[in-house]
């Protein structure tokens, strides 16, 4: 594929040179410009879906352990180039350096058990009735479309590529037009050891993808926003193209009048401030029993005020600049509406004098009901907070106003009250006295508008292939 440095570049501002047909890869900390690329123009992304095509029968028809084996050695590539991923990630979309090297190392020891599940997955199972025998085996769809978002750039692509290409489909793979240098370092990781066709890349914005899913192909899997996720399942319709969409959140953490106000406090700013809130199960509705509110909102104050923000270079930073301009004029429209609506800042934190696009940390206080903030997705660095009764009803039916159904984080003494409300707030995954989390084999859920279909464990990568059973008589069986 050649030096992704010298071949590809990505929407900084989301400014395109339209006459030049390329889009600019800028520094969200410092504004410099990185690189640019062109766009994959229609012809090219219909003649790279044309290519995958065109290998998928002999793809899906090549022996799992020969598949496998090709996969294999993207560990060992994530292992010889995670300074450069880290590098690469920092510079283009601000994470700091520490993070965006965790992300990339833990992809080492991440693949080999991805792998190691995705055969689980696709194994055949025997099954028999009186007269005959069944064997179910899972078929790939063919040719995948995988659009993946910046946020996240190694770990969000691999959680498609993987499982695409591992049960015997081809992609064809479309990076956010923000992170393009890093999308085409895991082209070339992933790519390597692939015959050609099987993995294709194509460089773009929000039209690029359009394009990419109204083209040839089978499934798309996507990670993105509700509004980009209802515009592709519209676009899918068509043909009944498979869907994997991984979508937005609007995840409440609820404190309970006996919670621990230490854990749940750090719980509310670490996740609404990670990664300058830029995670899609980022804590963004803080829902606190009016009886503990005062000391609750001083121990906030106090852990996001110890909140560094600068370039993700800089050792001690704990949150870099937002990913664009254009970003962080969105939580900004959310924060001056949040105001008008009633609700106070209590705390606005410090940002470099500089040209990149940094946000400072905010804790708002007495947010409410209907503010916009309370239900647009906010993606940024912002603890809201809003008191209640204490009632567990009403937590509940705090935690569910919402179209969203990714996450959700409970903090009481009675972990008997805790499980009992994680069970009746309508979400994939739920923390009880911690932060949401997962485990090996699980799936990530989005549920109501948060996804449709999953990904991760055996059940999310079985959403990649067709259930196909074979039957035949048994032995003496006429």
């Amino acid at each position: 594929m050649g030096s992704p440095g010298t071949r590809f570049a990505r929407w900084g501002e989301v400014v395109r040179l339209l006459a030049m047909n390329v889009i600019q890869d800028r520094n969200p900390a410092t504004g410099e410009l990185l690189a640019e690329v062109p766009v994959t123009s229609e012809a090219e992304l219909q003649a790279a879906v044309a290519r995958a095509r065109a290998a998928a029968p002999a793809w899906a028809a090549m022996p799992v352990a020969e598949r496998f084996e090709r996969l294999a050695g993207i560990s060992q590539r994530f292992e010889e180039r995670a300074e450069e991923l880290a590098d690469l990630v920092t510079r283009e979309m601000g994470k700091p350096r520490a993070q965006a090297k965790s992300e990339a190392r833990g992809w080492i020891q991440a693949t080999r058990t991805e792998l190691e599940e995705i055969a689980k997955a696709i194994e055949p199972e025997q099954h028999a009735t009186a007269g005959n025998t069944v064997e179910l085996v899972r078929a790939p769809h063919g040719v995948v479309a995988a659009i993946t978002p910046w946020n996240f750039p190694i770990g969000m692509p691999m959680q498609i590529l993987l499982p695409a290409l591992g049960t015997g489909n081809t992609v064809v793979f479309k990076p956010s037009e923000l992170v393009p240098l890093v999308g085409a370092a895991l082209a070339e990781i992933v790519g390597a050891d692939l015959p050609p066709g099987v993995l294709e890349l194509v460089q773009g914005d929000g039209a690029t993808g359009a394009a990419l899913v109204a083209s040839d192909v089978d499934m798309i899997g996507f990670v993105g926003s509700r509004a980009t996720g209802k515009r592709i399942m519209a676009s899918a319709a068509g043909d009944l193209k498979r869907l994997v969409l991984e979508l937005g959140g609007k995840d409440p953490l609820i404190v309970m009048e006996d919670a621990d106000l230490e854990a749940a406090a750090e719980c509310a700013v670490r996740h609404s401030l990670r990664n300058a809130g830029q995670v899609c199960c980022s804590v963004e509705r803080v829902y606190v029993a009016d009886s503990v509110a005062d000391d609750f909102e001083a121990r906030v104050l106090e852990k996001a005020k110890a909140w560094r923000c600068g370039d993700g270079f800089e050792k001690g930073i704990d949150m870099g600049p937002m990913v664009s301009a254009e970003q962080r004029a969105k939580v900004e429209a959310q924060l001056v509406a949040a105001v008008e609506a009633g609700a106070e800042v209590a705390f606005r934190g410090e940002v470099p004098a500089s040209e990149g696009y940094f946000h400072p940390a905010v804790v708002l206080t007495g947010v409410g009901a209907e503010a916009g903030i309370t239900h647009e997705e906010t993606f940024g660095p912002v603890v809201s907070l809003t008191r209640f009764s204490g009632a567990e009803d009403e937590a509940v039916q705090l935690a569910n106003d919402t179209h969203y159904g990714l996450g959700a984080n409970v903090f009481t003494a009675d972990e008997a009250r805790g499980l009992r409300m994680a069970g009746r707030i309508h979400a994939g995954q739920v923390g009880v006295n911690q932060y949401l989390g997962g485990a090996p084999g699980l799936p990530w859920v989005g549920a109501r508008q948060s996804g449709f279909g999953f990904l991760g464990g055996i059940e999310g990568h079985r959403q990649f292939t067709v259930p196909k059973s074979i039957a035949r008589p048994k032995a003496g069986a006429r």
